[in-house]
């Protein structure tokens, strides 16, 4: 016969199961004592751009958001103020489902970057723009309709400029040549990469005027993967030095072109004593040791820069350069 429980015993039980419910859950101790510190982790979304990657992205898309500023306020006509806002890591689902609908929204190629792009204006920010071009005033606009033909035209003009000013802003990273592909006015029709690959998107707040939008560029990871190598800190940091040194090169070279300089020709040289100079006089014949066949010495600026051959040019006297004067260093 099965043993029946007492109601005393059925207590006892209902009071153990409570009481191991009610304790608390303890944290993992490391082996000397102190407290671990537990990170969630997602497997199916993993981080696959470095925090020191991202930085140096958010250095280049800074540098890039001066650029788009001085541009768009040369092509509006007025002043556009543009901000850097965020440089985030997500999935291309997320991103597509930011976007809304109808939307500005290009693709365009980055050769040697591998795949699609995308460039999406805030439609109020586009709208903006294309009122400003045909005259419009400081008025904000709130239109949900798609472009007409003429209104993508307009966009896309101002587009270009921007590719311009995002080559310029990848120079000295990976040099790249953007293409422009298409222009959707649904983000569920650009499907550049799977929803679930990894994207690296890039947001810059544009104003003009009271109009307030942001302008976001996404670049799938397939993309950046090839030069993801060189988006270190120490890459960006050399990359800046060396851009700085060639301007710096280039603009003491257009500063030295205007200069002027004392160009004359050495044809002969000899050595008379002091006497013999004093009772020269016209048609006294001075010998030298320079043989007629010897290139002559072209001095700028009193210093030896040349050998050349004496001449004329036309009807004036010229001397055509044969090689570099050889410089010799002094040892210390």
């Amino acid at each position: 016969m099965a043993k029946i429980l007492t109601q005393d015993e059925i207590d006892a039980l209902l009071t153990t199961v409570s009481t191991e419910q009610q304790q608390p859950n303890l944290t993992p101790a490391s082996t000397n004592g102190t407290a671990q510190t537990i990170h969630a982790y997602d497997f199916k979304h993993p981080n696959r751009v470095s925090k020191d990657q991202l930085r140096t992205l958010e250095n280049l898309h800074d540098n890039y958001a001066g650029h788009v500023g001085s541009s768009l306020s040369s092509v509006l006509r007025t002043m556009v103020d543009v901000d850097l806002v965020s440089v985030d890591q997500i999935n291309y689902s997320e991103y597509i489902m930011s976007l809304v609908t109808p939307s500005c929204t290009y693709t365009f190629s980055a050769k040697p970057l591998e795949g699609l792009c995308v460039m999406d204006f805030n439609p109020s920010l586009a709208f903006g723009f294309i009122d400003r071009i045909f005259g419009g005033g400081e008025k904000m606009l709130e239109i949900e309709r798609e472009l007409s033909g003429i209104e993508k035209t307009v966009l896309t003009r101002i587009t270009r400029r921007l590719y311009e000013d995002l080559e310029k802003s990848w120079h000295n990273i990976a040099p790249i040549k953007i293409e422009e592909r298409t222009l959707e006015t649904n983000p569920q029709f650009v499907q550049v990469v799977p929803a679930g690959e990894t994207v690296i998107v890039v947001s810059l707040q544009l104003k003009l005027f009271r109009t307030t939008g942001l302008l976001t560029i996404c670049y799938p990871y397939v993309s950046l993967e090839p030069v993801i190598a060189r988006l270190s800190a120490q890459n960006w940091i050399d990359a800046t030095k060396k851009r700085s040194d060639d301007s710096a090169t280039d603009t003491n070279r257009e500063n030295l072109q205007d200069i002027g300089v004392d160009v004359s020709v050495s044809l002969a040289r000899t050595k008379l004593k002091m006497g013999d100079f004093l009772n020269l006089k016209v048609g006294d014949v001075i010998s030298t040791d320079t043989k007629i066949n010897s290139p002559a010495e072209l001095l700028v600026n009193n210093r030896k820069k040349y050998y050349c051959r004496p001449g004329l040019f036309g009807k004036r006297r010229a001397g055509q350069i044969t090689e570099v004067y050889p410089v010799i260093k002094k040892e210390l």
